[in-house]
């Protein structure tokens, strides 16, 4: 079932494109192995070259740690970071070393498992500057995220080209989120962030909040937490509406290969019938078939 011209309504459940579901989803440009590895040793040797004086400098590796930690530079301490949690540390969470502030945390808990600095310098030492297997992996983290900036960036530039009377607000790239509790009076949740929101001619009725998210590859609990995730937001926000006796849509747009995998796709579309009429889970490529200006102001 397709989208009824004459109706001009949301016609067909998200789950109706699922058997040829390969043909809705939007591929993001990727980037070939070996071809990445010049531009990858070029970034990152001198983050290498650094942490090398820096381990030859330190008497240990709580001490070396500290040292990456009193780099001013935002973007060369983590990558010191990332470096360091691979030759010291791999066990410790990702996020907390880039956080300046959790220096004397991480060391507390995890500083007896830190590998002796004598062993990272001799690890160091048998590794050739650049060193194109550790610049491999630092540039996977180049670009972890820019995916899902790229489809939001697409996003408004279609909801902008087929709505042009209506505003769409949001980060366009990596900008903070915009938190329901600061746009609804008394929301229950103060951390809910949504990526865009859909305002009415007037620019100050809303029509319809929404998240984007690209899945380059998601299965397994990644795919529960998402899809679990996403059925409590929708919880959370009609409840909300009801109370306050309001009436806007909520949109899902998700894209790219991990739709594929698992049951996401049936995930989707059950979120998408548990409120009828309510909600919307996309692509890019249904925007334009399935997103009308009458089921945003039904």
């Amino acid at each position: 079932m397709r989208l009824n011209r004459k109706n001009k309504t949301v016609a067909s459940n998200f789950g109706d494109y699922k058997k040829d579901g390969h043909n809705w989803i939007t591929l993001a440009t990727g980037e070939f192995y070996p071809d990445i590895l010049p531009q990858a040793c070029e970034l990152y040797k001198p983050v290498l070259v650094l942490f090398g004086q820096f381990i030859q400098s330190s008497e240990s590796s709580a001490a070396l740690f500290r040292q990456i930690c009193a780099v001013s530079e935002g973007w060369m301490r983590i990558q010191l970071a990332r470096v360091f949690r691979k030759y010291v540390s791999p066990n410790t969470p990702v996020e907390m070393l880039k956080k300046k502030a959790s220096c004397e945390r991480i060391i507390e808990y995890f500083g007896k498992e830190f590998r002796p600095v004598n062993e990272v310098q001799q690890a160091y030492s048998t590794r050739p500057i650049p060193d194109e297997a550790l610049c491999a992996v630092l540039w996977e983290y180049k670009d972890r995220g820019k995916k899902g900036y790229d489809l939001t960036a697409k996003l408004f530039k279609t909801l902008r080209d087929q709505f042009p009377t209506l505003t769409v607000q949001g980060p366009e790239g990596a900008g903070k989120d915009i938190l329901l509790s600061d746009i609804f009076t008394n929301y229950p949740n103060l951390s809910r962030p949504v990526d865009f929101v859909i305002y009415d001619e007037d620019k100050t009725s809303i029509l319809a909040i929404g998240l984007a998210r690209y899945d380059s590859d998601r299965g397994g609990a990644q795919e529960d937490d998402r899809t679990g995730g996403y059925f409590n937001c929708a919880q959370e926000f009609f409840m909300y509406m009801k109370l306050n006796k309001l009436r806007m849509k909520l949109i899902f747009l998700n894209d790219g290969p991990g739709l594929l995998l698992g049951s996401m796709w049936d995930d989707y579309a059950r979120l998408e019938r548990s409120q009828k009429g309510k909600i919307a889970v996309l692509t890019l490529r249904m925007i334009p078939e399935r997103l009308t200006l009458d089921w945003l102001r039904s």
